[in-house]
């Protein structure tokens, strides 16, 4: 194929999603709302059975219906409303019985896919599967009750684990088989649960061994670390015996085709990215990385190393190659290898034009299958073994702190050492080309943006249609479509009315999702994938009259936003030490957010990107900010059951020039994001003079960065001009 062609393929892929229209509906549907979610359709049974409910109750209570239908022509079912319509009990017995015949009293299913992946494959969600939950972040844990004597029955708990920005999602799509632990609030962690579970058990059975299994590809050993140590540490003294023990076969995989066609694993063809969007060819990218493995952590001058990298987005940077087998992240399923006798091994079952090829024999880069890559680390560290008891060269292999417990029980026989990938260092701080690329990207998404908000506002004021949540995503996609190199979203979109922007990830259903109401607060949080870079800009808006408090709330938020962006701080400093400044004015009122106030983001990657983060997060405080980073900044308030608030903005952290104490040189950041703040709910009277010019100069930057390409008569023109108007004290 010609490299057009791949990247039509591409987009199309990126664009419709990776699971669409290869599902048929489970028999009687004892899917939860959650599930249908993520299969990409949603509960028509469920629909159709309120609707005829609604039927029945209408042609018995007329007046009670008609109460109900005209307290707002905006509101609409919800699909929790059909949460205890179904459950997961058949999906745990079928668990529970696979858990008896590997002898274990505990399984935990994790979000993450074997390569710790944030977001990943319809395949990889089989958390998802077994609770019901669809958020991307959360940890199942399911016990087998062995004081329970009864033949054939199988019982047990089981608790789903998940942090502040999925609590009132997790409450909507659990059934009634789930217990929420709501992690940072509660004073039991999941870790713990399983433990005491499992320990009242060895105690009960009079001190017998009582596993815990986990499937080992999909927990990193730092993980697993820290589980053997809390076992240890907490029945120190007890009268128990728990082990953690790893189940080769996954216990989802072997039941899920029970209850549904289980997905297929995608294999698209990957895309080549070229050198004007990103700056720095393999080859030099590779000497880097070997160069930074030698002098960090060379035992010798002459020993040899090897380094696994198995993060999807850092193959892609390294390789400078993008793929679509996760929706919304242009990655693709690998392994990579590397060492310093010039040998990169790279394990991906995608095909690949030519134009790949070529690179691929021009680099001397071996492609073997994905699944190769545990009987090659097998056999690769025999041999290596072998050539250290046969001569004094010493051979390290360097495996990245997110690797799965079963690549370290793939290479014990060797010494290896685990380290943070440099890798994610490198992709963290983007290069000249890259941050253009970053400006360039953030100009067409605030063109789609500004366009929308303005098409949505006469929509619903001018012409008072009805639109609906979902509906509005697809419109802004639409918009999105007309920009050159638009390749997607960079995550579902957030477009939310009233109330469920109060759900920090909100995400609207398809067939039965709010209609949009102008007297309330909308949330729109949204981003792209361009080849240019990856955007995330939050929107809240007003279409009408706002209240006081929201007035009052929205502009604590945007305070907070301000006061990040207008930071000059030291080099060195990291994002856990300047996550308060942001939260500041909220305290003053006795608010905050559940969530961090940024994350670093991809260039034409995933939209979170780590190491860096503005947040409270505890390893957050072991990276610093860099020039070159690109980092969000999006504070927020959530009022549960009424509405929700949050300003996010795409900063770039650059030289704070003539700025200079001692040898330590200042950062500042750039707010990259180029849409208005929302006017109908700025109230000026708490904003201090600088504020006021700082979002005076803002939006005159805007103005006179789009203008130019906006036609005069358009919608679009006269709302931007309306919402970039200077603001008075």
């Amino acid at each position: 194929m010609t490299q057009r062609t791949t990247t039509t393929a591409t987009v199309t892929s990126l664009a419709r999603g990776s699971i669409s229209g290869r599902f048929r509906p489970c028999d009687d549907c004892t899917c939860s709302p959650g599930l249908l979610s993520r299969q990409g359709r949603r509960a028509s049974l469920f629909l159709r059975q309120i609707e005829s409910s609604r039927r029945k109750t209408h042609s018995h209570n007329r007046n009670s219906i008609a109460g109900i239908d005209n307290a707002s022509i905006y509101s609409s079912d919800s699909l929790c409303q059909s949460n205890k319509e179904v459950n997961t009990s058949q999906r745990l017995h079928a668990l529970r019985s696979e858990m008896e015949k590997h002898d274990i009293a505990c399984y935990i299913v994790p979000s993450e896919d074997e390569h710790q992946s944030e977001y990943v494959a319809a395949i990889d969600q089989r958390r998802s599967f077994i609770s019901g939950f669809s958020g991307s972040a959360g940890i199942a844990c399911i016990t087998r009750d062995l004081l329970n004597f009864n033949t054939g029955h199988h019982e047990g708990k089981s608790v789903l684990s998940t942090d502040g920005r999925y609590f009132n999602q997790a409450l909507q799509e659990l059934d009634f088989n789930w217990s929420l632990l709501r992690q940072g609030v509660d004073q039991t962690t999941w870790q713990e649960w399983c433990i005491k579970e499992c320990q009242e058990m060895s105690e009960g059975l009079g001190n017998k061994e009582v596993k815990i299994g986990v499937d080992p590809k999909l927990f990193s050993y730092h993980q697993i670390v820290q589980i053997q140590k809390l076992i240890n540490d907490k029945l120190a003294g007890f009268n128990a015996n728990v082990s953690l023990v790893p189940i080769k076969d996954n216990l989802i995989d072997a039941i899920w085709n029970e209850f549904e066609v289980v997905p297929e694993r995608e294999k698209n063809e990957l895309l080549m990215l070229h050198y004007e969007y990103h700056g720095e060819e393999f080859q030099s990218k590779r000497d880097r990385l070997m160069k930074s493995l030698k002098e960090k952590y060379a035992t010798s001058d002459n020993a040899k190393h090897t380094f696994v990298v198995v993060a999807l987005d850092e193959i892609c940077w390294l390789l400078n190659l993008r793929g679509s087998d996760i929706e919304y992240n242009p990655v693709f399923n690998a392994y990579l290898l590397m060492n310093d006798d010039g040998e990169t091994i790279l394990f991906c079952d995608n095909p690949t034009n030519e134009e790949i090829k070529f690179f691929f024999s021009d680099n001397a880069i071996i492609v073997k299958p994905y699944n190769e890559i545990w009987e090659f680390l097998n056999v690769y560290t025999n041999e290596l073994e072998s050539q250290s008891n046969d001569s004094e060269q010493s051979h390290s292999i360097f495996l990245p702190d997110t690797s799965s417990w079963q690549i370290v029980r793939s290479v014990e026989n060797i010494p290896y050492k685990i380290i943070h990938s440099p890798i994610d260092f490198f992709k963290s701080v983007k290069n000249d080309i890259e941050l253009g690329n970053a400006h360039r990207a953030q100009v067409k998404d605030a063109l789609s943006i500004i366009q929308y908000f303005s098409w949505l506002e006469q929509q619903l004021v001018e012409k008072e249609a009805l639109i609906d949540e979902y509906k509005a995503g697809e419109k802004l996609v639409e918009i999105r479509k007309t920009q050159k190199h638009y390749m997607g979203n960079s995550f579902e979109t957030i477009s939310s009315t009233g109330a469920n922007a109060a759900i920090i990830h909100y995400a609207p259903p398809k067939d039965n999702c709010s209609m949009i109401d102008p007297s309330k607060i909308y949330l729109c949080d949204t981003g792209s994938q361009f080849l240019e870079g990856t955007t995330d800009i939050t929107r809240t808006l007003h279409f009408t009259k706002p209240t006081q408090e929201q007035i009052d709330n929205y502009t604590s938020v945007l305070k907070g936003n301000l006061a990040i962006e207008r930071l000059v701080i030291p080099e060195g400093t990291t994002g856990y030490s300047i996550d308060a400044i942001a939260r500041q004015f909220l305290w003053e009122r006795g608010l905050d957010y559940r969530h961090g106030t940024g994350h670093g983001i991809g260039s034409f990657l995933n939209v979170h990107e780590g190491p860096i983060g503005i947040g409270f997060k505890p390893h957050l405080a072991n990276f610093p900010l860099q020039v070159g980073n690109i980092i969000s900044n999006e504070p927020g308030y959530y009022k549960d059951g009424e509405y929700g608030i949050r300003i996010e903005n795409d900063m770039a952290v650059k030289r704070a020039e003539g700025l200079q104490f001692g040898d330590r040189k200042f950062l500042r950041f750039e707010n990259i994001t180029l849409v208005p703040y929302c006017k109908r709910l700025i109230n000026v009277k708490m904003l201090t003079t600088q504020e006021i010019t700082q979002i005076n100069s803002y939006h005159s930057r805007i103005w006179n960065t789009l203008v130019q390409s906006i036609q005069p008569q358009s919608i679009t023109f006269k709302w931007l001009k309306e919402e970039v108007k200077p603001l008075r004290e």
